[in-house]
């Protein structure tokens, strides 16, 4: 079984409304998914129904390749994340990864390492004694993340981890989620998609409840068919690049200072560069910045014809 979690057709309705819409989704084992979409989209709702806190309409889902959500046979392998997830405010926060591993099926002295490890990852060793309610909306945040990760789960879902944490610290949890990749499959739901970008290696396009695109990051956002220059003044014509690069497509901005290649697989990007920096610096038109591929903001954008 190659796949963490797997929609076929997935239909969830509140009243008249679809949330979900005949849903499809393939995640891989051991990926770091990204799920992107307007408010609305139905990734909130596809991560409640992948975790039982909802029933689908219609459709079929497949968890770690036992069917749809069982208490018995997915019991410590699947943890959740929500968006607005809250914490008893008397509580400790060594007590409350202790209770939250419990339940996972964790205990004893393995329990206790994951407990430090955890608390070293998000950066609140030093506050494992401290009440929930004496912690900032960022610390609060990077506790539920290690709550999250508590048990070894094999599929891990976060709604939008990284809300609240200062840029120090969404910096290190994105790392800190990379260095789980192979490890254990997470889907990953954000409206900030340089955060997705930084850390998904596959990323699926949901609007209205369906899937519009899912495909690898490195396929999306182009990153080994699309090569942009940018310059501090305008570079040579589009005819005198196509007769260097046959088989390549030049897109020029207005002002002539961005040039886009669009390539397949007869060039590579170093092919390209070798053939186009030597003419850029004999045109004396300054190159400022050479960007592989696209981004997933521009691409997202791009399928709202935005």
């Amino acid at each position: 079984m190659t796949s963490a979690l797997e929609f076929h057709g997935v239909v969830k309705r509140y009243g008249r409304t679809r949330a979900l819409d005949g849903l499809d989704l393939s995640v891989p084992r051991g990926s770091i998914f990204g799920m992107v979409g307007s408010n609305g989209a139905g990734k909130t709702t596809a991560m409640a129904l992948a975790t039982g806190l909802l029933q689908s309409d219609a459709g079929t889902i497949n968890l770690l390749g036992d069917g749809s959500f069982n208490a018995e046979r997915h019991a410590g392998r699947v943890t959740l994340l929500p968006q607005d997830s809250r914490f008893p405010p008397h509580a400790r926060v060594e007590e409350l990864l202790r209770y939250y591993g419990c339940l996972q099926g964790a205990g004893g002295k393995e329990l206790e390492s994951s407990i430090n490890t955890l608390l070293d990852w998000v950066h609140l060793s030093d506050r494992r004694k401290s009440a929930v309610k004496t912690l900032s909306h960022g610390m609060t945040r990077r506790l539920a993340i290690a709550q999250a990760f508590l048990g070894h789960p094999e599929l891990v879902l976060l709604d939008e981890p990284l809300n609240g944490l200062d840029p120090l610290e969404a910096t290190r949890v994105r790392t800190l989620l990379r260095e789980r990749r192979g490890h254990q499959a997470i889907i990953v739901s954000s409206h900030h998609l340089a955060d997705l970008e930084a850390i998904c290696d596959t990323v699926a396009f949901i609007e209205k409840g369906k899937l519009v695109r899912q495909d690898s990051l490195a396929a999306i956002i182009q990153s080994w068919h699309r090569i942009t220059y940018l310059l501090t003044h305008p570079g040579p014509p589009r005819d005198t690049l196509a007769v260097l690069t046959p088989g390549v497509e030049w897109q020029t901005a207005v002002d002539g200072k961005e040039l886009t290649a669009i390539f397949s697989q007869d060039y590579s990007p170093e092919t390209l560069n070798a053939k186009v920096i030597p003419l850029l610096l004999a045109s004396e038109c300054g190159i400022l910045e050479i960007k592989r591929g696209s981004d997933l903001e521009t691409e997202y954008l791009r399928m709202h014809n935005a």
